[in-house]
């Protein structure tokens, strides 16, 4: 009985606090949707893919031992194409206004799973230097990582480019936005419950009751004098029209 009492409190308290609760929420998406399409600025992904291997002349006989070895060597690949050596002439190249660290924060390298092809991604606010710069990742790779590690076959399989309807990738307004709705009704509940447990006044009969434990012997009704003349005055116009008609008659 107890837990069925609680659970009509708790709706109850919901109920009383609903225009709070709708309004917290709306709030929290409202203003998410306005920092998503207003603030925030669009962020744009631009890959290109590489492949590494042994040089040609020792491909002559398959050897599953040189293609794991190869594959072991992708980690230390995927090293080197972030590092200094290989950012640092990138943004000469470009005259990229940035240092390698802030490149390196915005170059995403990984590798397909069980392959020597390796992603090179980069994230920029322009859709076209994004391209740029993961090309020219690619290229100053292709050509210096022969003199660090000696390996003189590395492949461009695809090159970065921009189509004519490039979409960003962040910030995603919608999911944004649903997940300050999400947000803003939790907030909106937790603070209604908040308010419920702090409000200790006695509004109605049951609440004398329930928190002071005495039975309500009287009640004291509030009396809306204005409207309450303006129903004696209604009552009046209308006896004086009944005897009128009657008199009338």
């Amino acid at each position: 009985m107890e837990e069925t009492i609680s659970l009509k409190e708790l709706f109850q308290t919901l109920k009383k606090r609903l225009s709070l609760i709708i309004i917290i929420t709306a709030i929290a998406a409202v203003t998410s949707g306005l920092i998503s399409f207003f603030v925030l600025t669009p962020i744009y992904q631009s890959s290109t893919q590489i492949l590494v291997n042994q040089a040609k002349s020792d491909q002559q006989s398959f050897n599953p031992g040189e293609v794991q070895t190869n594959l072991q060597l992708i980690n230390t690949y995927n090293v080197i194409i972030k590092s200094p050596a290989i950012l640092d002439k990138v943004i000469q190249q470009l005259d990229l206004d940035m240092t390698s660290g802030q490149l390196n924060a915005n170059v995403t390298v990984g590798s397909e799973q069980d392959s020597q092809v390796v992603n090179i991604s980069v994230q920029d606010e322009d859709p076209k230097q994004a391209a740029q710069i993961a090309n020219t990742i690619a290229t100053v790779f292709q050509s210096d990582i022969a003199k660090i590690m000696s390996v003189n076959n590395v492949s461009i399989l695809s090159k970065a480019e921009v189509g004519d309807t490039a979409s960003p990738i962040a910030p995603k307004p919608l999911m944004n936005i649903a997940i300050a709705m999400v947000v803003g009704l939790m907030a909106g509940v937790g603070l209604a419950f908040l308010l419920e447990y702090l409000d200790n006044t006695i509004k109605t009969e049951e609440d004398i009751e329930k928190h002071l434990g005495l039975p309500v012997l009287g009640a004291i009704t509030r009396i809306d004098i204005e409207q309450e003349q303006k129903n004696q005055k209604n009552v009046e116009t209308q006896i004086s029209r009944t005897r009128g008609e009657t008199v009338g008659s």
